[in-house]
Formats: C-alpha cells, sequence, structure tokens
C-alpha cells in the first residue's frame, strides 16, 4: 500500500472504532461490517463491494500490531496533508512522502500479497467461521477443510478367527505395524476401519479400511449367522432313533436327539450354538447322514438279510416314475 493512502484513509473510521480501540474490539467490528458486506450476500452491489474491501483493507493494517504503529506515526507526522510523488513539500527537496517513508513498508507488500490481500477479497483464517466455512467457490475464499483420504489393505483369516475374533498386525513400508482388531463373528468379505490411519489431511486423517477374507473350515460351514455341519449315524440309530453327541466351536458336546425314521439328509437344529456377533446368536445346524458299512461280518450280514425279508413288502421307489414324467 502506498503510504499516501496511508494519509488519505482513516482506517478507524471505517471500521467505527476509536484510535485506542483494542485488538478483540477491531476484530469484532470486522467481523460485523465483513458480515454485513461480503460479496456472497451482496451479490451485484458495487458499492457494498467497495465497502467490503475498503473495510478488510482497514482491518489488515490495523490486525497487525508492526503495521498498526506505522500507520499511527505517518497519519500523525502527515498531518492530512497530501504529498504527490516527486513533488516538493514538507518531505523537502526531490523526496515525496513515499521516499521519506519508504523504509517503514519493509515486507508490508508481502502480506498483501501473500494471506490477506483485501483488494481481492480474501478472508483471513480466524474469520473463516463468517460463513460457514467455505464461500461458494469465490476466488480466493478460504474453502472448508477436508480430512486426508481413506486408503485400503486386504488380509486372510483363519476360520477360528474369524469365530472368536482377533487382531492382526500390517506392516508399513516403513516398517511401522499397524495393529487391526476385527471383531468375533466377521464374515467373509466384510470390512474393518482403523480410525486416524489413512492419507493426512487439514481435518485430520482419513481412516484405513481392511477388507478381511476367512479361510474355510474342513467341518463348520457358515451360513449368515448359523453354522453348518454333517454328522453321520448308523441305520440303527436313524431307524430307531436314539441321543447321539455332536462338537461345537465351544469345544464342548451336545446331545442332539435323533427321531426314529430319520433319513439321510435331514436337518436338525440346535439352538444358540452357532455364530455369536453383538448383535445376535445363531443356531448349528446339523445334518444328518446315514452311514453304510461296507464290511459286514456274518452276523450282521445275517442280521440284515432277515431285515430285508421282514421289509420285503415296502416299496420306498414307489411313485419315483411318475415324479420323473417331463
Amino acid at each position: 500500500m502506498a503510504s499516501q493512502d496511508w494519509v488519505d484513509k482513516d482506517f478507524y473510521k471505517i471500521l467505527g472504532v476509536a484510535k485506542d480501540a483494542s485488538d478483540a474490539d477491531i476484530k469484532k467490528a470486522y467481523r460485523k461490517l465483513a458480515r454485513q458486506y461480503h460479496p456472497d450476500t451482496n451479490s451485484g452491489d458495487a458499492a457494498a463491494e467497495k465497502k467490503f474491501k475498503d473495510v478488510s483493507e482497514a482491518y489488515s493494517v490495523l490486525s497487525d500490531a508492526d503495521e498498526r504503529q506505522q500507520y499511527d506515526a505517518i497519519r500523525a507526522m502527515g498531518g492530512g496533508a497530501r504529498f504527490a510523488p516527486g513533488g516538493g513539500g514538507a518531505a523537502g527537496g526531490n523526496g515525496g512522502f513515499e521516499d521519506l517513508f519508504g523504509g517503514l513498508f519493509t515486507g508490508n507488500t508481502g502480506r498483501h500479497a501473500g494471506g490477506f490481500n483485501p483488494s481481492s477479497g480474501n478472508i483471513p483464517p480466524e474469520f473463516a467461521d463468517l460463513f460457514g466455512g467455505g464461500f461458494g467457490g469465490s476466488p480466493g475464499f478460504q474453502r472448508t477443510p477436508q480430512k486426508g483420504a481413506d486408503r485400503t489393505a486386504s488380509t486372510s483369516i483363519s476360520f477360528s478367527g474369524a469365530i472368536r475374533g482377533t487382531t492382526i498386525g500390517l506392516r508399513e513400508p516403513n516398517g511401522e505395524v499397524i495393529d487391526v482388531r476385527v471383531p468375533a463373528g466377521i464374515k467373509d468379505g466384510q470390512k474393518v476401519r482403523v480410525r486416524g490411519k489413512g492419507q493426512p489431511g487439514q481435518a485430520g486423517n482419513g481412516d484405513l479400511v481392511v477388507a478381511v477374507s476367512v479361510k474355510p473350515h474342513e467341518f463348520y460351514t457358515r451360513d449368515g449367522d448359523n453354522l453348518r455341519i454333517h454328522v453321520p449315524v448308523t441305520f440303527p440309530e436313524a431307524a430307531l432313533g436314539g441321543d447321539i453327541e455332536v462338537p461345537t466351536i465351544d469345544g464342548e458336546k451336545v446331545r442332539v436327539r435323533v427321531p426314529a425314521g430319520t433319513p439321510s439328509g435331514r436337518t436338525l437344529r440346535v439352538k444358540g450354538k452357532g455364530v455369536k456377533t453383538s448383535k445376535a446368536t445363531g443356531d448349528l445346524l446339523v445334518t444328518i447322514d446315514v452311514a453304510v458299512p461296507k464290511n459286514l461280518n456274518k452276523e450282521a450280514e445275517a442280521a440284515v438279510k432277515a431285515f430285508a425279508e421282514a421289509t420285503a413288502g415296502a416299496d420306498v421307489r414307489e411313485g419315483l416314475a411318475a415324479k420323473a414324467r417331463l
């Protein structure tokens, strides 16, 4: 800013404050006037736009302790006189007002060119909340700070780890290990979010999103929150009925009642012995497989033949041909 402008303009009057106003009073006055005359709320109003620039210019000087001191000194020495650059006058000789006080402004233009330039309408960061933290894309206005982007990763865990929950360590390229807590009951393909381990940003770091793959188990198969197993039974157990013991994921065994006449493939339900999550507990679904012996001793063979003779009148394939018609 030219020093002649500092003589011509009464920044205290522009902001409506006394010359001995405190920093808090100056800031309060600026907030009020900036909100009143801001271009976003006075679209197309040239007078309001000029007023806003004047208010911003005044605040840029009076809010800086060094510049305010220089401004007050220049106003006191200038006494309201007008000096044309290069002319005679109170400065003496060929030097104008700018020549006399030019050394007082070292670095001043850098301030205006850098952060707070009243002529472009910039708002200081401390006043970003005046208009909701953003200014509708107007050139030079501060925008709402954004969080950093999320990062993604993937991992594979055991079936047991998925059922009971586990913690895995993911190693960064720089050697840092990030602990990822996998909750009990997680399903294959679900994702775990680790807060604050993503890309950095002005409003904080993003998150790390880890996709979890669950290895299959040779005995248990997951069906939602239920677990399915296949359990072999003997022919007498299926035909006559009886109690059998089956294992559970708790490491215990439960007794399951097999009704008389249970066919191979029937599924029996054991309540509350499935997958436990924070929201629900599934069941254990027991599918019965009737085991057929491969080798029979003489007594067993004779017993099977006797059974066959005793049930010779039963046709287990009755009606099959009708079902097979197209």
